[in-house]
């Protein structure tokens, strides 16, 4: 079976609410469902990466924050040792993936 693709970009921005700052250093991967990376990176001093292939597949993502390795540079002990969020790629628009972070809490939405 032959894949779909759609053109999209794909963008997050992550948010340290305990600190009030941008999450700088948060290590990201991008891949299927399955397990196949389809591209990884860091957030930069704003909090912010672009990710992927030009190209993404239609279909199930998912993205993963390693928000333990995060907390731990800042010697801060948390319950959460990564982020998974998944998502659809249905068409050719910009993704936004945002991730408001705490040691013990997470939340997630699609931004624009």
């Amino acid at each position: 079976m032959r894949a779909t693709f759609a053109v999209a970009q794909l963008t997050t921005h992550v948010l340290d609410a305990t600190r009030g700052t941008p999450a700088a250093g948060v290590g990201l991967v991008l891949s299927t469902i399955d397990g196949d990376v389809l591209a990884t990176g860091t957030t930069d001093a704003d909090g912010r990466a672009a990710l992927g292939p030009d190209v993404l597949p239609r279909g199930d993502l998912q993205l993963r924050f390693d928000t333990g390795a995060y907390h731990r540079a800042a010697g801060v002990p948390t319950f959460h040792p990564f982020v998974v969020v998944a998502f659809t790629v249905g068409g050719t628009e910009h993704l936004h993936v945002p991730l408001l972070l705490s040691p013990f809490a997470y939340s997630t939405y699609r931004g624009s």
